[in-house]
This record gives C-alpha cells, structure tokens and sequence, in this order.
C-alpha cells in the first residue's frame, strides 16, 4: 500500500524559475557574457548548478571563468532564492490533504542542499519531513542516492514509495530508483517532452489537486 512520497522541488512543488534566472544573469552580466531569457533557461535547469551553468555560459567548462561564474552565481541564488519563488498554486492545499491522509513526504532536488532546506523550511516546513539537495555526501540524480537517503531518513520502504517530478531527470530518477513515477506537466518540461522521455499517460498530471486521487488509486491497487 502507497503511503510515501518522495518529491522534487523546483518545477514540481515551487516555481523557482525567476529567481534562477535572475541568479543566471547575474553571473553572465558580472562576466560580460550575453544575458538569457526565462525560456532558455527553462531549458537548462534539472541537472544541479554546475550543470546549469555549464549550459548557460559561452564554451561551458572550457571557459577560464566557468568555475567564478558558477560561484557567482551560488552567492547570488543563496541572498536571492525567495525573491520570487512561490509554490504553484494548489501545492500547498494538496500537500496538506496528503498529510491528513498520513503520507510521509520527502523533497530530493538537484539544488544545492542549503537552498533546498531553506525553501521547503519556509514553504513547506508543515509538510515535508525529508528534504535533500546536492553535496558532496551524495549523488545527484538521476542517480537513485537521494531517493534512497530521503526513504532511509523518513523510516520508509521503497516498496511503498512514488515519485514525483515535472522533468526527464525525474523519469529517470524513478526507473533508478525502481519507483513508479508521476509526471506533472505544470513544470519545467512539456506534455510532449515528458512523453517522449517515457512518461505514461496514466501517469501524468495536470494539477496538484489530481495527485491525491491517484494517489489513493494507487494506494488501493496495493
């Protein structure tokens, strides 16, 4: 019986994408490389800061200044990350029915670890009991290592545990972690991509109101 949920954050629970935009930026202006839209880098994020930057930059890790830039920009999110981040709407009424349900819950991000337990303290604090972002401890996903330490930390099984993500990094991440994945398609990524990385259409969501009812046919279906 499903009675555990494990998360991702940014484009799933939070829409955080101004904020690390705003943080892109920053370090491309510091630098003198050319700025980016909100859409580009939509499509950057979901595999960790470095990455993000590596995509985000001109030449990438060959650019001497990668490695200031992507300091730059990690002091930049780690003062700005609330500025306007704010949880999609009906997040925080789902994860509120969840938990009368009795549903332990956990966050796992790419994100680094301090912004990741700032955010869920504030917005989710209530709610999510297990939130874990990158460090040098464990792997990134969609390495299974974050899903396993969140199921570890909440006393949980892993036979009785969803997924739940908006990206193919989730996807991923579920099929590595040998979890059902639910897809949410008010994220990062769109109905047709989340398809073509093999998101089933049983599987995906249009608001976070649906998740509890799939999730207690789930929860039935043992």
């Amino acid at each position: 019986m499903t009675d555990t949920v494990i998360f991702d954050l940014d484009g799933t629970l939070l829409d955080t994408l101004e904020d690390l935009t705003d943080s892109v930026n920053h370090a491309m202006e510091t630098f003198g490389f050319p700025l980016h839209t909100i859409d580009e880098v939509r499509t950057f994020v979901g595999n960790g800061a470095p990455k993000l930057l590596e995509r985000s930059i001109p030449q990438g890790l060959e650019n001497p200044d990668y490695e200031a830039a992507l300091a730059a920009f990690k002091a930049h999110y780690a003062a700005h990350c609330e500025d306007k981040t704010k949880p999609y709407e009906g997040v925080p009424g789902m994860l509120a029915a969840l938990k009368a349900q009795g549903y332990h819950m956990a966050v796992v991000s790419n994100k680094f670890d301090g912004a990741v337990k700032k955010l869920c303290k504030k917005y989710f604090g209530e709610f999510i009991q297990v939130s874990i972002g990158e460090s040098s401890e464990v792997k990134r996903k969609p390495a299974p290592d974050t899903v396993y330490r969140a199921l570890r930390e909440l006393g949980c099984d892993a036979s009785r545990a969803v997924y739940v993500g908006d990206s193919e990094v989730d996807i991923q991440t579920a099929k590595n972690a040998l979890l059902p994945c639910i897809s949410v398609t008010w994220g990062f990524r769109t109905e047709e991509k989340l398809r073509g990385e093999g998101a089933k259409e049983e599987m995906m969501i249009k608001t976070p109101q649906t998740l509890v009812p799939l999730l207690a046919r789930l929860r039935a279906e043992g």
